[in-house]
């Protein structure tokens, strides 16, 4: 099969589509001949050398991915050749076939075609891990998510709405912000122009944020920890502005505030099938009844992921980027 294969730690460039290994179905995994695959920021730390894979997960990027059941593997009931489906990866999306546990698949969703299918296991389960089981947001409290226009920040404005919740973003444009507020955003911050704690602040007449959803880190915890209303808690899921910061446990205590920090791909298998399986449940009847979408914005073929990655790095997108596969006769060439 062909795959995207890091030739070496570096820019966008170091992305080659080239002839790799067919993978095989080890017991309880079944094989994805992929359709698609979306793209996320991990993606680019890998590329970049800061984010390897685990131990056993193929070598290619990609966390989530679309397509048909190729082949099972021993021991797989719940499956059969032909299903459509969608799965959370623990690597290996960019590429025409993936083995992945069976307990990480999901049905593709009444409402959506099989590419946009794949913009959604890797975000879903994010934002419900860490948003929902993690910090525990609750009917009638304010979400703050920072980076509302990007894939996470599209699926937790729809997801936090329509489980009840009060929903503040930042973003750094006005076409963004109106994107979010379409999406059902009830305040929206202009990161590049406003103080995003004194806006906040002002807008729930000092209460602050129950939960914030974070993919910044270092260079907002301060500010998080002064955004938080009593008894908060910060869910942070990313380090885009740096992994070291200060923290000022007297801010913390005077909140009754709590931190967690946490990554979905490092999970055991076993963990990760449970957070598949209460997406499933709790989320995936709103995703097939068409209330939750995908916001899409670019479709690229899989051989143009460099191009994927510029974009993403430009950050003028809104929603997700997702990448088409090829068939198997692909040549070798970007």
């Amino acid at each position: 099969m062909h795959a995207v294969v890091i030739s070496e730690p570096g820019g966008p460039e170091v992305l080659q589509w080239t002839e790799v290994e067919d993978p095989r179905p080890g017991p309880g995994e079944v094989l994805i001949e992929v359709a698609a695959a979306g793209v996320n920021r991990a993606d680019m730390m890998q590329r970049q050398g800061l984010y390897p894979p685990p131990p056993g997960a193929p070598p290619y990027p990609g966390l989530e991915c679309s397509g048909t059941v190729a082949a099972l593997g021993d021991g797989v009931t719940q499956w059969h050749i032909g299903d459509e489906v969608c799965a959370l990866l623990s690597g290996g999306g960019y590429a025409e076939q993936v083995a992945v546990p069976a307990g990480q698949l999901l049905p593709i969703p009444k409402t959506t075609t099989l590419l946009e299918a794949a913009s959604l296991p890797e975000t879903l389960c994010t934002v419900y891990a860490n948003v929902f089981l993690g910090a525990r947001l609750e009917v009638g409290e304010t979400l703050l998510i920072h980076g509302g226009g990007s894939g996470i920040g599209t699926m937790a404005i729809q997801l936090a709405k329509h489980f009840g919740a009060r929903v503040a973003v930042t973003a750094g444009s006005e076409s963004k912000l109106d994107a979010c507020r379409e999406l059902g955003a009830d305040i929206t911050i202009n990161y590049r122009e406003d103080d995003f704690v004194e806006s906040l602040m002002e807008a729930t007449d000092g209460h602050g944020a129950d939960v914030i959803l974070d993919i910044i880190g270092a260079s907002y915890l301060a500010r998080n920890i002064a955004a938080l209303a009593p008894d908060g808690r910060i869910a942070n899921i990313g380090m885009q502005q740096g992994r070291k910061a200060e923290l000022d446990f007297g801010a913390l205590m005077a909140k009754r505030g709590a931190i967690t920090s946490t990554s979905l791909r490092a999970r055991p298998s076993s963990q990760k099938a449970s957070i598949v399986a209460a997406v499933a449940e709790n989320v995936w009847p709103v995703v097939d009844s068409g209330v939750i979408r995908p916001v899409i914005d670019t479709e690229l073929p899989m051989m143009d992921a460099a191009e994927a990655h510029r974009i993403m790095t430009a950050s003028s997108h809104m929603g997700k980027i997702v990448l088409r596969a090829k068939s198997r006769s692909t040549p070798d060439s970007v």
